[in-house]
This record gives structure tokens, C-alpha cells and sequence, in this order.
């Protein structure tokens, strides 16, 4: 190996501790909640796209941990804020940790994501841009993704909380 693929790899084992340590101090921090919540569910870390993911999950049918979501994820969109502020009291450094609960961020992922496919179709077929509701950051991304693997281009405009994603023809 050269010196520059040594380091590289270095390189990439550290980034990948770091997050896995962020994954840690976020499922300490959850589990904290859930306990002084009376909660039931179950941690699951990973880490997706150069960042560290967590999950709350529960066995059990109860809608508990839907209170954790609330109205259109906005409980959620909080939570995630909070732990990313925990891990960076303990790190000292900026996190981009995603929060999931009960499934509702995959869940939401997979309909922006077919809203993207759609007005990415749409933009092809009428050769005009095609612009969306406004959304969350999150939600934003999760559709240039979608647009991008249509082979298009999408940008975003507006000012928060107003945003939205413009999805442009060919």
C-alpha cells in the first residue's frame, strides 16, 4: 500500500469510529428519554451515508412511540435536534445524526421518494419545471436524491420555512 492509501484508510476508520461513537452517546441520550418517558422500545444504531443513524423500535402493537413522532414528524424533528445538541456536548463536534422512530422516517422515505420518480417523470414528459410543496430539509434531500437517480436536475428555492424543490426538465 502507498503512504496516500494508508492514510485514506486511516482516514475512513476514523470517520467511522467517530460515528459510531456519536451512535453511542445519541442511544445513552434516547434511552435516558424513554426511560424518564415510561416508554418501551428498543435502540438500533448504524451508520448510512457518512452519518450515524439511530432508530427507536418496539416489539410491541402500542402507539406509544408515536407520541415521539406527532403531528407530521414535528415531535420527531425536535427529538433529533436535542440528541444531535447531546452528541455534540459530549464530542465538541457539529453532528448530522438521522433520527428514526417507529419507522416513520423510512416510511416518509419512501413516499418522497416516489414523489420525486413522479415529478421527475412529469418534468420529462411536459418538458416543464415542476415545483412541490414546501418541505422539511430531510424531505428536500430525499427527493433531489430520487430526481438525481431520474436523471434530472432539481434545485431548491424559497426562504424556511417555505423552501421547496424545483424539478427541472432536461
Amino acid at each position: 500500500m502507498t503512504e496516500g492509501t494508508t492514510s485514506a484508510a486511516a482516514e475512513g476508520t476514523d470517520i467511522l469510529t467517530r460515528l459510531e461513537q456519536e451512535g453511542e452517546i445519541a442511544a445513552d441520550y434516547l434511552e435516558g428519554l424513554l426511560d424518564i418517558a415510561d416508554l418501551d422500545g428498543d435502540i438500533d444504531m448504524d451508520v448510512e451515508a457518512d452519518r450515524a443513524s439511530v432508530s427507536i423500535i418496539s416489539d410491541s402493537k402500542s402507539r406509544d412511540l408515536q407520541k415521539l413522532v406527532g403531528r407530521d414528524g414535528e415531535v420527531l424533528e425536535a427529538l433529533q435536534e436535542l440528541t444531535r445538541l447531546a452528541v455534540h456536548r459530549e464530542t465538541g463536534d457539529r453532528s448530522r445524526l438521522m433520527l428514526d422512530i417507529a419507522g416513520y422516517r423510512a416510511g416518509k422515505r419512501a413516499e418522497l421518494s416516489e414523489l420525486g420518480a413522479k415529478a421527475a417523470a412529469e418534468a420529462k414528459s411536459s418538458g416543464e419545471s415542476v415545483r412541490l410543496q414546501p418541505m422539511t430539509p430531510f424531505e428536500r434531500k430525499v427527493v433531489h436524491d430520487a430526481v438525481k437517480a431520474a436523471g434530472l436536475r432539481s434545485e431548491s428555492e424559497g426562504e424556511e420555512p417555505e423552501r421547496f424543490v424545483v424539478v427541472l426538465p432536461a
